[in-house]
């Protein structure tokens, strides 16, 4: 054999040999690419994705697309082939796969946190835009979960409206640990507490629950390493009765980052006439109950989803712009917004074709 002949098969063969070793070595790294893009004023699986009802609505135009990041599953563990041709992706991102899912984090868990963290969005999103509009909107404190095995479970409940502690009215989730850790470990507490079922019957008709119970738990100990303190083992969170139905109808999206999307569309629909002016704007964003805008992960792959899809703008988180700005698609306009207010700003200078003086996102943030 030719010696030409026998280097191309060795080299052929050593090129084989070294293919299927990467598609056997797994490697500690998962994929994020461009996900789904869905416009908040429109339908999804044959349902408007906003559904008001009990109060007057306008129609609307135009996008207001929420965007989303698809990433590999936390079971899943990438091999070397795979981790390489993500890498050489222009539009995916190769990342440790601990940054995704930290301290082991299973799909199961990943799924719960990203469902629980998506369903407080949509409340937080529909108390944003209802308070820019000057609609009341009654808030609560509540239990959001019960750990198993602690004082509280069988005492206390998720859903539990959390009026007071010892007799200390409650207005933030946060009031609950500080009135809980004056305590020694061993203490009783007494949460005063409208029943879950009694608050929900009462939301179904939008009024307020006011039968309330006394509940006496007996603190435990916290494990943490340093000074031990009171713990019952609850968390709390915040829930709102609304004036009128507000329903968010889309399914296999997880996360909190569609808040601000959300907002803008329950707005739109809301308030005569039309927030983008028949334009595509896309954009993403955590939204709290005061309409301030927080940042989110994957926005490199959430503009490049939504240019593909057509949007024109694109309304960034302020924390996200440097990030965004290193590799905007051709034909897309970045917008900084910090609260809801700058993005119906924003939206006023778009449909109004006064884009000159729009707050554009620069590499510097």
């Amino acid at each position: 054999m030719p010696r030409r002949t026998a280097t191309m098969l060795a080299s052929t063969l050593m090129l084989i040999a070294i293919l299927c070793a990467g598609v056997f070595l797994r490697v500690p790294y998962s994929e994020m690419s461009p996900g789904p893009t869905v416009n908040t004023l429109g339908e999804h699986g044959g349902e408007p994705v906003l559904q008001i009802a009990g109060h007057k609505t306008y129609p609307t135009d135009g996008h207001l697309n929420m965007t989303t990041v698809r990433v590999t599953s936390a079971d899943y563990r990438m091999n070397l082939v795979e981790a390489v041709y993500g890498w050489l992706a222009h539009d995916d991102k190769i990342v440790p796969h601990d940054t995704l899912y930290p301290d082991g984090k299973t799909e199961e868990q990943s799924s719960q946190e990203n469902a629980e963290e998506f369903s407080q969005s949509q409340e937080s999103a529909k108390v944003a835009a209802l308070k820019e509009l000057g609609i009341p909107v009654q808030s609560w404190v509540i239990v959001a979960t019960v750990v198993k095995g602690t004082p509280a479970q069988g005492e206390l409940h998720a859903g539990d409206v959390i009026k007071a502690v010892d007799g200390t009215a409650v207005k933030q989730p946060t009031d609950v640990a500080k009135l809980v850790t004056r305590h020694k470990p061993g203490q009783n507490v007494v949460f005063t507490v409208v029943p879950a079922k009694d608050q929900a019957a009462a939301a179904k008709q939008h009024r307020t629950a006011t039968t309330t119970r006394d509940i006496t738990i007996r603190t435990a100990e916290s494990d943490d390493t340093g000074a031990k303190r009171a713990i019952v083992g609850i968390s709390a969170g915040t829930d709102h009765t609304f004036p009128f139905t507000i329903d968010i109808k889309l399914a296999d999206v997880g996360g909190p980052s569609a808040g601000l999307m959300f907002a803008l569309g329950i707005y739109d629909k809301l308030t005569p006439g039309s927030l983008t002016g028949g334009k595509f704007v896309a954009g993403t964003g955590t939204i709290d109950d005061d309409g301030k805008v927080g940042p989110i992960g994957g926005v490199e792959m959430k503009t490049v989803g939504a240019r593909g899809k057509g949007a024109r703008y694109f309304l960034t988180p302020a924390d996200n712009c440097a990030a965004a700005a290193k590799d905007t698609p051709s034909g897309l306009t970045l917008v900084k917004v910090n609260t809801i207010g700058d993005a119906l700003g924003a939206l006023k200078d778009i449909r109004s074709g006064n884009t000159a003086g729009l707050p554009k996102c620069t590499v510097k943030g």
